[in-house]
């Protein structure tokens, strides 16, 4: 299946973001340049391999555009030059921004995927929010930490799922498909620096004791 140049912009834009905050958190964990390539790589690809393998879709997306490869190869082989730059300047901002745009594209990149595969629209907004997150979790685990989705109540599978849910509307509404991703993009995103910023909590799930 082949994808437009757009769906291919916003995959390559969901790519080197969720590679970026891999390398953040390699490089903090003070990795070795395996190791900050594995994290890297994990979470550039993860959520797009997981999403793939469940829409049997071959061959996978990064086997299919080796360029990619390439792409988080470089950012590995140069991050020591530019991002302790980042880092110092930036901080843990970097990293939010950096997995909140790659949330954002990926959703978009999942969802649209899924529709070219003549999935539901619910199994869309599901293979947008897997594809956005599973990245993200294996990065995490990877680098010893609680995955953030579990660890931060503040909403991030959400942010996705809406941003997937405002894009398939839009599209289905007959919005052209740049501005329709584009929505849905800015409202996975928006909503989760937004979360952050402004601390908001999901509420707890439980049962109360008397």
């Amino acid at each position: 299946m082949k994808l437009s140049a757009l769906w291919i912009a916003i995959e390559v834009g969901g790519t080197v973001a969720f590679a970026m905050s891999g390398l953040i958190e390699a490089m903090r964990k003070r990795m070795d340049v395996v190791g900050v390539f594995s994290v890297a790589f994990v979470s550039a690809f993860g959520g797009g391999t997981v999403r793939d393998v469940l829409l049997d879709r071959r061959p996978l997306f990064w086997v299919e555009h080796e360029a990619y490869l390439w792409l988080v190869l470089a950012m590995v082989l140069t991050a020591p030059w530019w991002l302790q730059v980042a880092l110092r300047e930036t901080g843990a901002r970097l990293m939010t921004v950096a997995d909140a745009l790659g949330l954002g594209l990926f959703a978009i990149s999942g969802a649209s995927i899924a529709v070219a595969a003549g999935m539901s629209p619910l199994v869309s907004v599901l293979m947008g929010a897997t594809t956005a997150v599973v990245g993200g979790v294996a990065r995490d685990v990877l680098c010893n930490e609680v995955p953030q989705i579990y660890r931060d109540h503040r909403p991030y599978a959400l942010c996705a799922v809406a941003g997937s849910a405002v894009f398939l509307a839009l599209a289905a509404l007959g919005l052209a498909g740049e501005w329709a991703s584009a929505a849905g993009v800015a409202v996975a995103t928006g909503t989760r620096l937004l979360a952050v910023a402004l601390d908001w909590q999901l509420p707890g799930w439980g049962i109360r004791r008397s």
